[in-house]
């Protein structure tokens, strides 16, 4: 996993270091993005209790590239005592002064809330004001285009960052258990870089602002003697046909320096006479954190029937019924794979061992094809699990999932479900290739189209005929012109490949993974 450019504080004690660094950050920072994790919960009669609480910090006049000055705290909600911490976050979450960044997170605000009531505390995490949803910067930095039909559908947090950052955001630990400790580097790094990464989108869309103006023109509003606005009043500015109702969260002159320091030296300062005081400046508002802040400030607000666990119409149906289920009673799961693979010669398969791979491990798959195993995915992004079977099925797969529900349904395709336990796509990799017992060699290793499960084109193209057949398709960087590589070309989706570097590194990569060199 690649090493973060931050610096990642684990806070697991309330006399530690690492608890006064946190404080001071807290109180010496305009813009935070937060983030929670908790173990998934099985019962809906409950909220999953948060186990930790990501805090990524942006410090007033802070150097972006020094690690330091963006830092990550991770609050261990298992061992720091909560009641020494609820009062510095329920301050933290209403303060006008510090801007909230979080993505779709008046979830996570519920299950805090709820985990902290359960410790003895009061249930004041009922509110987060000023907050910005990274969806809403998202949509301002994609614009809809005229004509042109809009999904309905949610962005990821990870294909935000990939199209605003062009960088990738693994999602592969978002489903491991929290409550476990202690916690593995691989979870510190995933869980500080989901809060870091919204810091990072912010200050890429608050640079666009800047750089384009703001739509408000240059007119500023002069307010009567004597009254400092700042940006906490709520304010009705004219936008010609309807009245915009502002929330605005922070002192004017403060907020500025702080979180547009680039900006500081062109504040508008205006001197008004009052009768009390024989002069007085009042710092105005720069446009740009304005517009940002009547565009896209919000707050989250918790209702009481938000504090109660929702309880889905069909199983209050079936409970209130006592429907019995078609399915067989006293079904047991079974998660241990029992065999043979329906590839097994004994079953009369082929003997090539064949995986489909749902939506939350598509990362094996790929793992899979560039050891030369044949490694599917669904047809479609969010398949039922009746495709899936229908799938598994039909192509003689067996389904690789870490979704232990879909053990229920195995009675269905007999010995073609089995159950991912490990969370690493290597360990993954090893594990399946243990537990069905796969032959891997050298020679097996980048064999198949990473791209779409196809098989390569047994003849190599000269460089001329790739050149040719990658024209409006792929472009093949000029510095392989001058060199004697040999090209491959999947037969399915046409993706061009050549020996490279990548090429190389991965090979490697997997004789390492795989282990191969111990089998000599």
């Amino acid at each position: 996993m690649e090493q973060p450019t931050h610096a990642i504080h684990l806070v697991t004690s309330n006399d530690s270091s690492e608890f006064v660094h946190l404080k001071y950050a807290l109180t010496h920072s305009s813009i935070i993005g937060l983030d929670a994790e908790w173990k998934p919960n099985r019962h809906a009669s409950t909220f999953p209790t948060v186990a930790l609480l990501q805090i990524a910090c942006r410090l007033v006049n802070s150097d972006e590239s020094e690690p330091d000055e963006s830092p990550v705290f991770l609050l261990d909600l298992q061992a720091v005592p909560l009641l020494s911490v609820y009062e510095l976050l329920r301050e933290l979450l209403v303060s006008p002064d510090v801007i909230k960044l979080g993505f779709r997170f008046k979830q996570d605000l519920v299950y805090l809330s709820s985990t902290f009531v359960e410790q003895g505390c009061d249930p004041g995490f009922d509110r987060v004001e000023p907050y910005i949803d990274i969806t809403a910067i998202y949509n301002y930095l994609h614009p809809k285009q005229l004509g042109r039909r809009i999904s309905k559908q949610i962005k990821s947090l990870a294909t935000i960052c990939e199209e605003v950052l062009g960088i990738s955001l693994s999602k592969e630990l978002q489903c491991s258990d929290w409550s476990q400790r202690p916690l593995t580097e691989e979870q510190k790094i995933y869980a500080a870089a989901d809060a870091h990464c919204l810091v990072q989108i912010f200050n890429v869309f608050r640079a666009k602002v800047v750089t384009e103006g703001t739509p408000l023109g240059n007119h500023i509003k002069h307010w009567p003697s004597g009254f400092d606005p700042g940006l906490k009043q709520i304010t009705e500015t004219s936008n010609g046909c309807n009245m915009v109702t502002q929330t605005k969260f922070c002192e004017a002159s403060n907020m500025i320096r702080t979180t547009v320091p680039e900006l500081h030296s062109s504040i508008l300062i205006t001197e008004e006479i009052d009768s009390m005081k024989s002069s007085e400046s009042i710092n105005h508002v720069d446009n740009s954190l304005l517009w940002i802040v009547r565009k896209h400030s919000d707050k989250i607000l918790l209702k009481d029937t938000d504090r109660k666990p929702k309880t889905s119409k069909r199983k209050a149906k079936k409970s209130s019924t006592g429907s019995e289920s078609s399915k067989p009673k006293n079904l047991q799961t079974v998660e241990e794979w029992q065999g043979p693979p329906p590839w097994d010669p004994s079953s009369g398969g082929d003997g090539c061992p064949k995986f489909l791979c749902d939506v939350m491990i598509e990362g094996l798959a790929k793992h899979l094809r560039c050891v030369g195993v044949d490694a599917a995915i669904p047809y479609s992004k969010k398949p039922e699990t009746r495709d899936l079977i229908d799938q598994a099925g039909k192509e003689k797969r067996v389904l690789l999932t870490r979704d232990v529900k879909l053990l229920r349904y195995e009675y269905l395709i007999k010995n073609q479900i089995y159950l991912i336990k490990s969370l690493l796509k290597n360990d993954q990799l090893l594990e399946v290739i243990e537990t069905f017992q796969l032959k891997i060699s050298e020679g097996q290793l980048m064999s198949r189209c990473t791209k779409c499960n196809g098989s390569f084109i047994q003849k190599p193209l000269t460089t001329q005929e790739a050149v040719e057949a990658a024209k409006g398709f792929q472009v093949i960087p000029n510095c392989l012109f001058d060199k004697n590589i040999e090209f491959w070309q999947c037969r399915d989706c046409n993706q061009l490949y050549w020996e490279g570097t990548q090429y190389h590194n991965a090979i490697q990569k997997f004789i390492d993974v795989c282990k191969l060199n111990d089998q000599l």
